[in-house]
């Protein structure tokens, strides 16, 4: 069971009005912020319910109330339940649809189908409680109100929960292989943007030879004229 009671707000607008208890007690004994309490006492909040008497309920006693009237510092205990629930079977088989939801499941169906290609036919069925034929009607668009359908997230109809689809979406990312598609360019390893070009040297080499040449044709020539000059 819980440890708040059932229907806070009018409870704690009960205890308010038909006992001293302080604020924080109040607060915690309803799992409310002793703030949220303060606004009630004050009119500011839960304005329009009616007062629940956690007596009649079973959830408190007198004899706990007048601890907690004569201590500030003591905390009221929830009573236990003496009503005992069944514990509730694991569903088996496909989820139970509403008849006045089961139009929408091809909705359903082709909005998973379009968001989450990943998710298997077995996977939908659980989710939204289809049949497998259903499945392949919306998906080769031979479904007999095809021109109607439009996607409509699952969740956003009540046919499942987030957390189910959350949690068939990530098996399903985990079952499916990841694919070597194409991630956009990259850079190029060190080993191409340092790789010298085998030709650059002999050009340099080339053109280096070229420019002695001349020097030495050129210091030639001056020496010759110096030479005539001489004589």
């Amino acid at each position: 069971m819980s440890n708040a009671p059932l229907m806070p707000k009018a409870t704690a607008v009960w205890l308010l009005d038909n006992t001293a208890l302080t604020f924080d007690q109040v607060a915690d004994f309803t799992k409310m912020h002793p703030l949220e309490v303060r606004a009630i006492a004050d009119g500011d909040a839960a304005q329009g319910i009616k007062g629940s008497d956690p007596i009649s309920n079973g959830q408190l006693t007198r004899e706990e109330i007048e601890k907690g009237e004569k201590n500030q510092d003591y905390r009221l205990r929830l009573q236990e339940s003496k009503v005992v629930l069944p514990p509730q079977p694991k569903r088996k088989g496909p989820r139970y649809t509403p008849v006045s939801r089961r139009h929408e499941r091809p909705s359903a169906i082709l909005w998973l189908l379009r968001n989450h290609a990943e998710l298997k036919d077995a996977q939908i069925m659980r989710l939204v409680g289809t049949t497998k034929s259903t499945i392949a009607s919306v998906r080769d668009r031979t479904h007999w109100n095809t021109s109607q359908l439009t996607p409509i997230d699952p969740v956003t109809l009540g046919l499942c929960a987030q957390m189910e689809l959350d949690f068939e979406v990530a098996r399903a990312a985990k079952e499916k292989p990841i694919d070597a598609a194409y991630g956009g360019a990259t850079l190029l390893p060190a080993s191409e943007t340092t790789k010298k070009d085998e030709y650059e040297p002999a050009e340099k080499s080339s053109d280096d030879l070229n420019v002695d040449a001349v020097f030495a044709k050129l210091k030639t020539l001056g020496g010759k004229k110096q030479e005539e000059e001489e004589e």
